[in-house]
């Protein structure tokens, strides 16, 4: 493994979080305590190894609300994971996290170059679940109009895009096929604006990739999240396509060897 490289503001601001977290959070006291991790002992990026994993499994055991750090008058909103597999994970949220959360989708558009010029039709579902809302808070804060559609309805989806003449779209991989495919047999392609689109939660490929591309003619990009870290906006690709993009002064990524549970070498 490589030096650690964390700079110091990033290192002291995750120290305080987790003082806060052990401090606050009866599920990180026991976690914590079982690991043998004391707060003192975190001196150094290199500490960072000393930290216990946090599984899916751990998480579903803290519903709905034991893993909360922050006292019930500073949160603000929760959001969930579906639960297809198990119990749902609920994540509440403060007004700082939210605010971060805005800014980090901010810095997505920005990343696949959309301006406030632009009208951004938001397709993701709202609710619970992370997207429609992230996506439109990263939207506003850039200034661009939001365009918050929702999932569904192809046929106002497709009349909305043309009437406000929509600059770039949100969308699962999924839909936005769907919708390519519609917009394609309909003979519309020369009716839409669409320059880009950002898709995200969905697996997909070079394939489905160069379908969506060439029917709506836009330039794609990946955004990649979890319901477990705010929601979608913690990382993009950008317009070289060379990899996703994350934001260090958020988050510290580790690439973890599953059968040791070390990091692994720079390059692996």
């Amino acid at each position: 493994m490589g030096e650690i490289i964390v700079n110091e503001e990033v290192f002291a601001k995750f120290r305080a979080l987790l003082a806060r977290v052990q401090k606050n959070s009866q599920f990180y006291q026991k976690k914590f305590k079982a690991a043998g991790f004391e707060i003192e002992d975190f001196k150094s990026p290199e500490d960072i190894a000393k930290l216990p994993f946090t599984t899916k499994e751990d998480l579903r055991e803290t519903y709905p609300l034991n893993i909360q750090a922050a006292p019930d008058e500073e949160i603000i909103r929760i959001h969930s994971s579906s639960g297809t597999t198990g119990l749902p994970v609920i994540i509440p949220y403060t007004a700082r996290d939210v605010a971060d959360w805005a800014e980090m989708m901010c810095r997505c558009m920005q990343f696949a170059g959309l301006t406030n010029k632009d009208r951004v039709q938001i397709t993701p579902g709202y609710g619970l679940w992370t997207a429609g809302i992230g996506f439109q808070a990263g939207v506003e804060k850039l200034g661009a109009m939001a365009i918050p559609m929702g999932p569904g309805n192809t046929e106002k989806q497709i009349r909305m895009m043309i009437d406000l003449k929509a600059t770039a779209f949100i969308a699962t991989s999924s839909y936005a096929l769907l919708l390519a495919e519609e917009i394609y047999k309909r003979g519309l392609t020369q009716e839409i604006n669409l320059k880009k689109a950002i898709i995200g939660s969905e697996r997909w490929g070079d394939k489905m990739r160069a379908r969506i591309s060439a029917e709506l003619g836009v330039e794609l990009y990946d955004i990649y999240g979890l319901t477990e870290i705010y929601g979608p906006g913690i990382s993009i690709n950008c317009a070289h396509d060379s990899g996703l993009h994350y934001w260090d002064d958020y988050f510290y990524f580790e690439i973890i060897d599953p059968q040791t549970g070390k990091n692994v070498p720079d390059g692996e």
